[in-house]
């Protein structure tokens, strides 16, 4: 256990490094990379608790699909490729206020929702029971956000094309 307390605080730490660069970086080629080192930590943790499957979705579909999709997005929109000044503002006192007030909150709902329970192992669902829930009970929602990625590719095409 304590092997696995040391692994989670490896990848948390990485995860809130990487982060912070991701809203602090002036490059955005390089934010949506840093944007890769957080999904592959989420994947890390799925793989911590014993859920390979969501660890090999995660990886397929977020950090195979969407961060190549961030990155066409951003080769097709002729985005500056380079550090860029333009992107930096003076709102970065109100959107720290702002975070720790959503933290706050977040915090008070979590302990208001799981107070003093603990997560039995025995009790979390396996390969099986997440393939059925994405492909029965959540196919409509799966669908809808392929076609979501779908239409914002389409878009950046068209917006990389009026020229």
């Amino acid at each position: 256990m304590v092997a696995q307390n040391v692994a989670f605080a490896i990848i948390a730490a990485a995860m809130v490094a990487s982060a912070l660069k991701v809203v602090t970086t002036k490059n955005v080629v390089h934010a949506a990379l840093y944007l890769i080192v957080v999904l592959a930590g989420v994947a890390g943790i799925y793989v911590l608790l014993a859920a390979e499957f969501a660890a090999v979705v995660q990886i397929l579909v977020y950090i195979g699909a969407i961060v190549v999709l961030f990155l066409f997005g951003i080769m097709l929109t002729r985005a500056p490729i380079g550090p860029d000044d333009g992107l930096d503002n003076d709102q970065r006192w109100a959107a720290v206020i702002v975070s720790l007030f959503l933290f706050g909150i977040l915090i008070a709902v979590l302990v208001n929702a799981f107070h003093r329970q603990h997560v039995n192992p025995t009790s979390v669902q396996r390969t099986n029971d997440v393939a059925l829930s994405i492909f029965q009970t959540y196919v409509v929602p799966f669908e809808v956000v392929s076609v979501v990625l779908l239409a914002a590719l389409v878009g950046a095409v068209v917006i990389a094309r009026r020229d």
